[in-house]
């Protein structure tokens, strides 16, 4: 029932932004059962959303998470689409495959660290945030974590995505390509490419943790089977 997700996304932080619930305020019923109460909502609502970030980080940081997901794929770098087309007219697919390779890799490496960061977005939700949340779409929430988390996440992100490219040794995949790509302009007056996988690397993640965190939120919402536990059923049991 949408009256149910309406009152739970309005108290969502109750609980930790220390919001005085009215005396009055409606709580949403489970047919035949007790009541629920402000705290179970807001409980329901957190717990929600950190199954979503627990699942979605999962899913990024495991082997493969990224480099055999299609709608979160990092491909080559487009700045550097040049040079991955010149190389492979020349005869270094391989070569260009296993940088790609490698730049998945850097990604499920670095997202083993963001749960806590999405953690912490969740605890920092205000009050008016809820309202605005309760009034979009299925994707509210993960929209107001894109708008008011990116930033944090990609000053968080950025020096475990340097010490992931340093640990699958990105960069001496790239050198070689980039070497190869310059010498072959070189007669043809072509300008030298160097795309700065840090910052490619960080923002793809990030998108990339968006993605499933938009399909997680969205799953609860709609989808029985993916309230694991008891507090998330009567929450959403009726919405």
């Amino acid at each position: 029932m949408k009256k149910v997700l309406f009152f739970a996304l309005v108290t969502l932080v109750s609980a930790c932004a220390e919001i005085v619930i009215p005396s009055n305020f409606p709580v949403p019923q489970q047919g035949g059962s007790k009541p629920l109460t402000a705290v179970e909502v807001v409980q329901g609502l957190k717990e929600a959303l950190t199954v979503g970030a627990k699942n979605s980080t999962g899913l990024a940081s495991q082997l493969d998470g990224f480099y055999k997901n299609p709608k979160i794929f990092i491909p080559f770098p487009p700045e550097a689409e040049k040079v991955r087309k010149t190389l492979v007219d020349a005869g270094f697919s391989k070569q260009v495959d296993e940088f790609t390779l490698t730049l998945n890799r850097a990604a499920e490496e670095a997202t083993r660290k963001a749960l806590p960061i999405f953690t912490d977005a969740i605890t920092k939700m205000s009050f008016t945030d809820a309202m605005g949340i309760l009034k979009g779409p299925d994707n509210a929430a993960t929209e107001y974590f894109r708008r008011t988390t990116s930033e944090q996440l990609t000053n968080a992100f950025q020096p475990v995505v340097h010490e992931a490219i340093q640990k699958v040794k990105l960069t001496s995949y790239w050198e070689p390509l980039a070497s190869t790509y310059n010498k072959l302009t070189l007669l043809t007056g072509g300008k030298a490419v160097n795309p700065n996988l840090d910052d490619y690397v960080t923002k793809k993640a990030i998108d990339g943790l968006f993605v499933l965190i938009e399909q997680e939120e969205i799953k609860i919402r709609k989808d029985p089977a993916a309230r694991v536990t008891d507090i998330l059923k009567r929450v959403f049991g009726n919405n």
